[in-house]
């Protein structure tokens, strides 16, 4: 009897002893679930925050880099900075957000250290354009608003960023170039100056008084209420072609009246030399027939033109 009632209390503390380890489980468990809900509950908080602290800095960054004379009369720095600043807020926050999902920030640097190899090997071009980006910064080959020929794309720059030079051309076509390739590429500034030389080639024939059609494109010129004064208007003979000879006009104007200027003068020029009673010859094709072809078989005169 004494057997069976110790068998009886013994299974009876190792029922108790099992409930309270589950229970304790239970708790424990619950605890881990509750502590992790709380903490990606903030972490959501936090990277919603983040956001808004980031467009908020890169507002007030914009506003007071924006008092200062030099960011004020350069609006590729003041962008480029203002992204800066958007950047290093979004970074803070994201370390933040690991913080309070229990990743360590030794951790965390530990991690981006030996991750950096690769990730500048598996980025090595994102990573050159934001060199590039720096670099064109600094040495300032054009600024926005300027309108740049880059490897043959002619735009306006709208924008300088980190990774990409924003343009648009004529034809209100957005153009985006890496910055590296920017870098690495010949670059025009067709408005870095505040003049600009027209330079027209028109060409009239051999038996034309040369220097009579150079004064014709002279006068045209000069006036146009858009050519300057100095550096005076030229013309001279540039070039003796199979049919014709050529001659070339030079006009300076201001930048910004460059297109419409060369338009006007060529139209001018042309219209002034037909007044003029110049003419402005244009390839001609002779057929020459060979040796022993018979002319009359073909359709031609003796002299090798159709016959009527």
């Amino acid at each position: 009897m004494t057997d069976s009632s110790s068998l009886i209390a013994s299974t009876l503390a190792s029922g108790r002893d099992a409930v309270t380890l589950d229970a304790a489980l239970i708790a424990r468990a619950t605890q881990l679930v509750g502590d992790l809900a709380v903490n990606l509950t903030l972490a959501i908080l936090i990277l919603i925050a983040t956001v808004i602290a980031s467009r908020w800095a890169a507002s007030a960054a914009r506003k007071g880099l924006g008092r200062i004379s030099a960011f004020r009369r350069d609006s590729t720095v003041l962008s480029f900075a203002v992204q800066i600043v958007r950047v290093a807020v979004l970074i803070l926050g994201l370390i933040a957000v690991l913080q309070r999902l229990g990743v360590q920030t030794t951790s965390i640097i530990a991690v981006l250290g030996a991750a950096s190899l690769a990730v500048g090997l598996a980025l090595q071009g994102t990573l050159s354009n934001v060199a590039a980006g720096v670099m064109l910064l600094i040495l300032r080959p054009y600024r926005v608003g300027d309108v740049v020929d880059i490897g043959g794309a002619v735009g306006s720059v709208e924008k300088l960023d980190l990774f990409t030079t924003q343009m648009s051309n004529a034809s209100n076509h957005k153009i985006v170039v890496p910055n590296s390739q920017v870098l690495g590429d010949r670059i025009l500034n067709l408005s870095g100056q505040t003049r600009r030389r027209v330079e027209i080639d028109f060409t009239v024939g051999y038996g034309e008084d040369l220097k009579a059609a150079r004064e014709v494109l002279e006068a045209v010129a000069t006036r146009h209420e858009s050519v300057l004064v100095d550096p005076p208007v030229w013309s001279g003979v540039t070039g003796l072609l199979d049919s014709s000879v050529q001659i070339t006009l030079h006009a300076w104007v201001l930048s910004g009246d460059w297109w419409q200027t060369q338009a006007d003068l060529m139209q001018g020029g042309k219209e002034a030399l037909d007044e003029a009673g110049i003419e402005i010859p244009f390839p001609h094709q002779v057929g020459v027939p060979y040796k022993g072809i018979d002319l009359e078989a073909v359709g031609l005169t003796p002299g090798g033109e159709p016959r009527a």
